[in-house]
């Protein structure tokens, strides 16, 4: 994907420049109405003020893939379930559904039920009429994820749920170059009636609704929006979500109102929690009965360096820190509390085991990382033993993460604590053997080692140039150059980096993921040579866990599936596509006028569910 970016002013100025920038916008910075021409008895709008650490892309659901703009998009467009914000451990509930989907017994055919009076958000591609969300519109953007001209980067997922026909015609107008014909009957895909979809799959999919629970990706799209901004819908999101988008500057600041027209939905729509859930219970008692959303607006800034970040956050610019910096953490939550003077002030911290993990990846068809024989996949696991993760997680990391054993995340299936592997163990002795006996040894004398026919050996890896990523390329180059083997960083920004990962472009590259739904199978998809260009970012191939993923997609939760995933792991270790390194956790830190908040565990919307209170802010001013 290609986005225009705006021209950039240093890191350290941004949060000071969002309040002017928010001026030139005809847009309010604070917590004051709207307009000096507005009544005086008028309510001050409530805002929500936060920044993101990397830039969005767009906002077209089916075009995206980083998790800055899919935090966006389900804030606009609804699927046809979500999560309970409240429920510990996740649980799906009807979002534009009336209920829960009715199933066959062999989970072939689902069938859904909308609740009717959804409106979209009004746009002038409507003509000036409201407009209500039908089963066609589901139909229609589903249908989207499969047209080659929109080129989704989460067709792969949709693919794998073989909903009868639509592969078929994917595949049909691929290969002629048709456009795609979105009034084509698919038999797998259908609106039996204006509230009645119908979803139909040539094989057992026991979790096939948990991808529609994505609202970030598989929410409602509008035909006639679409079709008004051609070649421009990443720029023009219209869904029936509790707000709306009324200004973006790429890269730098969106702002999003309240939608006018949103249906009437209340916070007592969430179940109780667990008796043991204090924090949950507190929320319920709270705010029980309340109509969604609760805030006005919600502006989001770009500070990609983590120390502009946080000092804007202390300056009371931000409503929130999400993902309190790691340089920052010792400061800001010293023995694993809120610090006193954070505390006097009215701050209050959420601490939570991120279901996500730290991962350094080979790109398994490059001529020097890649491949299957022995002396490659020696060369992988020589890097992962002289790789002090460690250390990574000590000093840049400040101990906020565990160290992974394994492709899966905490909370979803197929994770288990008790586990262990290779993917932990620092041992560069026996990284030195490993690369001896596969004759990647010094042959010119220079002091570093070659490729067993001689050549140089070079290794390179895409980075990031923020100054936190260059504490961890120290850490890694040291370790690399202390067996032997020279690596090289290739420095930009992380959208382009992606691009290159995406496309296959590149040699090594660490980055992060999270989990989307509480089903493992997502990580195993890292592995599944059907994911090749989109998960599998490792472009790995290998038929025996290609079966296993089939497997593992037909079975039913239960110790089956789960013994598969074991099986999944011992792959891992021993092809080393991908070096796990470890699992996060995430302090975020909110201002006193800041409530109701609680970290999502996989879904990403969360900005209907908190209050803004002005006054609570002002107990704590000197």
């Amino acid at each position: 994907m290609t986005t225009i970016r705006a021209r950039r002013f240093p890191s350290i100025l941004r949060g000071a420049l969002l309040a002017s920038a928010l001026a030139l916008a005809g847009l309010n910075a604070g917590h004051a109405a709207e307009g000096a021409s507005a009544p005086a008895s008028a309510p001050a709008p409530k805002v929500l003020r936060y920044a993101f650490r990397v830039a969005e892309t767009g906002f077209d659901p089916a075009k995206i893939s980083d998790i800055y703009s899919r935090t966006i998009t389900p804030h606009m467009f609804e699927g046809l379930y979500t999560y309970d914000q409240l429920a510990r451990p996740a649980r799906m509930k009807p979002l534009t559904a009336a209920a829960m989907p009715e199933t066959s017994d062999d989970y072939k055919v689902w069938t859904v039920k909308l609740r009717p009076g959804i409106r979209f958000a009004d746009d002038p591609a409507f003509k000036g009429k409201p407009r209500e969300l039908t089963a066609e519109d589901y139909v229609y953007s589903i249908k989207r994820f499969a047209d080659p001209a929109v080129a989704s980067p989460a067709w792969s997922e949709v693919e794998e749920l073989q909903l009868i026909g639509l592969n078929e015609y994917h595949e049909q107008v691929r290969k002629s170059g048709r456009h795609f014909d979105y009034d084509r009957p698919i038999e797998g895909l259908r609106a039996l009636d204006r509230y009645t979809l119908q979803f139909k799959s040539n094989a057992t999919r026991p979790r096939l609704m948990e991808v529609f629970a994505q609202g970030d990706l598989y929410g409602a799209v509008a035909r006639e929006v679409i079709e008004a901004y051609p070649g421009d819908s990443m720029a023009h999101p219209v869904g029936t979500g509790p707000f709306v988008l009324k200004h973006w500057r790429r890269s730098s600041l969106m702002v999003l109102e309240r939608n006018p027209v949103y249906r009437e939905r209340f916070y007592d729509q969430e179940v109780d929690p667990a008796p043991d859930d204090a924090e949950g219970q507190a929320l319920k008692a709270r705010f029980k009965g309340r109509r969604l959303p609760m805030i006005d607006r919600v502006e989001i800034g770009v500070i990609e360096e983590n120390q502009p970040r946080w000092l804007s956050f202390l300056n009371g610019e931000y409503d929130l820190i999400e993902r309190t910096p790691e340089d920052f953490i010792t400061q800001a939550m010293p023995n694993g509390k809120i610090a006193p003077n954070l505390e006097k002030q009215g701050k209050h911290a959420y601490r939570t085991v991120a279901s996500d993990v730290l991962f350094t990846v080979f790109n398994m068809e490059d001529p020097v990382v890649g491949g299957y024989t022995p002396d490659r996949i020696a060369l992988r696991r020589a890097v992962s033993l002289a790789m002090d993760v460690q250390r990574e997680l000590s000093l840049v990391r400040r101990g906020q993460a565990v160290q992974a054993q394994s492709l899966y995340m905490p909370g979803t299936t197929g994770y288990d604590a008790a586990f262990k592997s290779d993917m932990s163990t620092y041992d560069p002795a026996r990284a030195k053997a490993l690369l001896d006996l596969y004759g990647y040894v010094d042959k010119d004398g220079d002091g570093w080692r070659d490729k067993p026919d001689g050549s140089p050996l070079v290794l390179e890896s895409l980075t990031t140039p923020e100054q936190f990523q260059r504490q961890i390329d120290e850490i890694v180059q040291k370790n690399l150059n202390a067996v032997g083997l020279r690596i090289v960083f290739k420095p930009a920004k992380w959208p382009e980096n992606l691009k290159s990962l995406r496309a296959g472009k590149y040699q090594i590259w660490s980055l992060a993921t999270s989990a989307s739904k509480p089903d493992g199978q997502d990580s195993l998809a890292r592995m599944y040579s059907g994911q090749i260009g989109a998960q599998n970012y490792a472009r790995f191939r290998l038929p025996a866990v290609d079966k296993l993923y089939d497997e593992a997609s037909h079975l039913p939760d239960g110790p089956e599936r789960l013994k598969i995933f074991d099986e999944t792991k011992r792959y891992a270790a021993a092809y080393m596509p991908y070096k796990y390194r470890g699992h996060r956790f995430i302090t975020d830190i909110a201002q006193p006028q800041l409530s109701g908040y609680r970290r999502p565990q996989f879904w990403l919307n969360w900005w209907e569910y908190v209050d803004i209170d002005p006054d609570a802010a002002a107990k704590f001013k000197h």
